[in-house]
């Protein structure tokens, strides 16, 4: 599990580099992810696939949105580094792979599941946005 997180973490931080991420957010990027990873590992275990990934994005979300407003960035640079290890290139990889090779119903099957996982992952993003304009407009009105 430990490796799992170490790689996790480079990941997340390397494919911020990818998309020009501000070298101080790196840490941050790479945390976010292993900690998305790091909690759909342990709900994988107990739930279905598609509720841990939903579950395990809301957290990714939740911190993207902590990390913005205390080093004052964008959420979506956090955001999208940090659900990178959650995202099922593999799975498309394996659907593609099996329409090539004509085994439409493996295919059939490992496409649904990626989109499915793709659409816990937009809907526990959006989740987590809702989340914090809550909790922000809360705020406003407490002070």
């Amino acid at each position: 599990m430990i490796l799992q997180l170490i790689t996790s973490f480079i990941a997340a931080a390397t494919f911020c580099i990818l998309f020009n991420a501000p070298v101080r957010a790196l840490i941050q990027c790479g945390f976010a992810g292993m900690v998305g990873w790091m909690l759909y590992l342990q709900l994988d275990e107990r739930w279905d696939t598609v509720v841990a990934t939903f579950a395990a994005t809301v957290v990714v979300g939740v911190i993207s949105q902590v990390f913005a407003r205390i080093y004052k960035m964008p959420v979506i640079i956090f955001s999208v580094g940090g659900i990178i290890p959650l995202v099922p290139g593999g799975l498309a990889y394996d659907a593609m792979r099996k329409f090539v090779e004509n085994d439409n119903n493996l295919a059939i099957q490992f496409a649904v599941q990626a989109l499915l996982l793709s659409g816990a992952i937009a809907t526990g993003l959006v989740l987590s946005e809702v989340l914090g304009q809550m909790f922000r407009r809360k705020h406003v009105r407490s002070t």
